[in-house]
């Protein structure tokens, strides 16, 4: 069980509820700290103070005051007109964690919700009851208006949900899980859509599989240097202290880890004095990409945690404006992140083509036994290399792009969820390609002969031979290369 704490949620908890159904549960001190901003809250509504979302419109329509009355209804509208999104459903992982994070912002005691709405969301966490939430329409700014007013959808009634895997009628599936919809409140329909929860997830999630492709990528690379007998001494920790970057050192070193007591690796001038940069320089490249991700966990992990809402409950005398909404901490952060995922790719199907054009290497051809007859890994090379194309459109910022919104009011926007979005596709490309580089090496190393792989290099291989056989004449590459995909999925 994942409690809610007052700013403590980890990614790594992040993705226990998000994508392997952890429970969730609020801590007695942050049910206080609700109870405590909701009466802030109230007693504001009831004064005659204009207070941006409480009793006034939205956007544009701030200057338009709206009468106690009707205080409900604006909330319920809020959610209906903002709910427009477009496209496929995001995925229920990515529901999940952006339920979790508006449930976690919620928390923090600043935005003014009842209790008891907090609490009806994390029972349709716990429950399974998923809104389908189509994953555009959001500019990033304010926040993710579109997706998260499509999960308040569900949490009033509307709309549709995921539930026991089948798609229906919000109602329908909240009366299957035993749980009441609810009626919004002063202010509860803007703080449950005002936030960056929605990119954040996506993100989130896309950011721990690059994580963990980072590890897979040294695994590959480690099998392809023991396939080509690449040279270690360009691995010299004391090569790399000397330019000192952290991820650099740190990459050296689990390379060597990786490789130790293989004699299918070589030293300098062995059998050659150099090899290519896809080799030599894995260190450089596979550590600026950890030095990045290590940025990213960071700043990912205060996003998480934040309070995005707008106007934020300060106290019951300070209710300000202001734009914590704005997701371009998040946009730039995976701007950067799918630029380094991208260059993961790249220098992995470098080492792909080294690995299959016999040109240069002293392998046969594709890595076929018999060429000609059999094409071997040559279009497994030209599937790498679609890949690794299509990540470099993707990898095309979309933090430097803005449309201005709500008549020139809302004039600067993140595209964050543009961003969070194309990140996923490109770690997901990235993984891919990494998988064609493991399974290219492992059948490349089936022609050496008398020649031991390193400890952990030959746990993977030993792994993947039990579901893969080397590859004598032509199959059907693609359900061995799905093979290979899920192999390392697991084994990471």
């Amino acid at each position: 069980m994942v409690t809610i704490e007052n700013g403590k949620l980890t990614i790594e908890e992040f993705i226990k509820v998000a994508r392997e159904k952890e429970t969730l549960t609020l801590s007695e001190a942050t049910r206080q700290r609700i109870l405590a901003s909701r009466r802030m809250l109230e007693k504001a509504a009831a004064g005659t103070q204009a207070v941006y979302g409480v009793n006034t419109g939205f956007g544009k329509f701030s200057e338009v005051k709206i009468g106690k009355d009707e205080l409900k209804k604006l909330q319920r509208n809020l959610i209906l007109s903002h709910a427009c999104g477009i496209g496929n459903p995001m995925r229920t992982e990515e529901v999940r964690g952006m339920m979790l994070l508006r449930i976690n912002a919620l928390s923090r005691g600043y935005s003014g919700i009842r209790l008891e709405t907090v609490e009806t969301l994390t029972e349709m966490l716990n429950k399974g009851v998923h809104p389908v939430i189509p994953e555009k329409g959001s500019l990033g700014a304010s926040g993710d208006l579109a997706p998260l007013a499509h999960m308040v959808l569900t949490l009033i009634g509307e709309g549709e949900a995921e539930y026991s895997g089948r798609v229906i009628p919000s109602r329908e599936a909240m009366k299957l899980a035993g749980i009441s919809p609810i009626e919004l409140e002063a202010k509860e329909g803007l703080a449950l859509i005002n936030g960056t929860q929605a990119l954040t997830s996506i993100g989130a999630l896309a950011f721990y599989d690059a994580y963990r492709a980072l590890k897979t990528a040294n695994l590959s690379a480690a099998l392809t240097m023991e396939a080509l007998r690449g040279i270690t001494t360009a691995f010299d920790a004391r090569l790399h202290e000397v330019r000192g970057h952290k991820g650099q050192i740190d990459i050296a070193k689990e390379m060597l880890d990786l490789l130790e007591g293989s004699t299918s690796v070589t030293r300098q001038n062995d059998i050659r004095v150099q090899d290519a940069y896809s080799i030599r320089c894995i260190p450089q490249v596979h550590g600026a990409i950890k030095d990045t991700l290590d940025y990213a966990r960071e700043k990912i992990t205060i996003e998480i945690n934040a309070v995005t809402d707008n106007p934020i409950v300060l106290n019951e005398d300070e209710i300000y404006s202001g734009g914590n909404f704005h997701g371009e901490p998040m946009a730039l952060l995976f701007d950067y992140l799918a630029i380094a995922a991208s260059e993961l790719a790249n220098i992995s199907e470098r080492r792909l083509e080294r690995l299959v054009n016999y040109q240069l290497n002293d392998l046969p051809a594709f890595l076929a036994p018999s060429g000609g007859l059999n094409s071997g890994f040559m279009i497994a090379q030209y599937s790498a290399a679609a890949l690794v194309s299509e990540n470099k459109v993707l990898s095309h910022p979309a933090s430097v792009d803005s449309i201005p919104s709500s008549a020139n009011q809302e004039d600067h926007v993140s595209m964050g969820n543009t961003a969070a979005r194309k990140l996923r596709d490109i770690v997901e490309n990235t993984r891919r390609v990494l998988s064609i580089e493991a399974f290219a090496a492992c059948q490349a190393m089936d022609f050496r002969e008398n020649l031991k792989l390193g400890a952990k290099t030959s746990e993977l291989y030993e792994k993947i031979r039990e579901t893969v056989p080397f590859i004598e004449e032509d199959v059907i590459m693609y359900e061995q290369m799905n093979k290979v995909y899920g192999i390392l999925d697991s084994y990471i």
